[in-house]
């Protein structure tokens, strides 16, 4: 029969596969003759979160005692792997556009999502003794919303100049620009969903 910790190891394998893909779509957003190199490490990692996912949903089902409620590891597991999806998602983007250079104000996304991505994989194994790590728990929480927030600053004022710079000239430019800011907005709103599930599995138990 599963552990009910190997639970624990399984959202750890899956968070090393979103902050990795978090550091190459960093790097990505830097440009480069490296942008190619990196868009396919992310491809490679979100097919390993895919993965893990399905052995996650595997064990709910054959686990007899799961660490907390099977739905809501279903549900969380689901909301990091859409985190991932989305970095996917705007790997498909740059390709389709063959972009190899970004804004100043996407790379400071890039930088955000990998604080993110940082503070996700630090507050999963707290969950294993959540009773000890409350407070914890609930700093990361709120450091991911406030960082969410800045990065829809971010987005806004991008845009805007997006808008200033070819809304007129270049509107390929723009709708390009534009749905690279939105794409990386995406990923953040994810990472702001899995800080809203991880809380509300320690409203729930503790």
């Amino acid at each position: 029969m599963p552990r009910e910790d190997r639970f624990f190891d399984l959202f750890a394998q899956h968070s090393r596969t979103v902050v990795g893909g978090a550091e190459a779509l960093e790097r990505l957003l830097h440009g480069g003759d490296q942008v190619a190199r990196n868009c396919q490490t992310i491809i490679k990692l979100e097919d390993e979160a895919d993965e893990i996912t399905r052995q996650v949903l595997l064990a709910t089902r054959k686990s007899f005692i799961t660490p907390f409620d099977r739905g809501d590891i279903k549900d969380l597991i689901q909301s990091m792997d859409d985190a991932i999806d989305m970095m996917h998602k705007t790997v498909k983007t740059v390709m389709l556009y063959e972009q190899t250079s970004f804004d100043p104000g996407m790379q400071e996304m890039g930088a955000m999502i990998v604080k993110t991505a940082h503070l996700v994989a630090e507050a999963l194994p707290l969950l294993e003794h959540m009773g000890k790590h409350v407070a914890r728990l609930t700093e990361i929480a709120e450091e991911i919303t406030r960082v969410e927030g800045a990065s829809d600053v971010l987005h806004e004022h991008g845009l805007k100049d997006l808008y200033h710079r070819f809304g007129r000239t270049d509107p390929m430019a723009y709708l390009i620009g534009r749905e690279l800011y939105t794409a990386l907005e995406n990923v953040m709103d994810r990472f702001e969903d899995v800080a809203n599930e991880f809380s509300g599995i320690v409203i729930e138990n503790v």
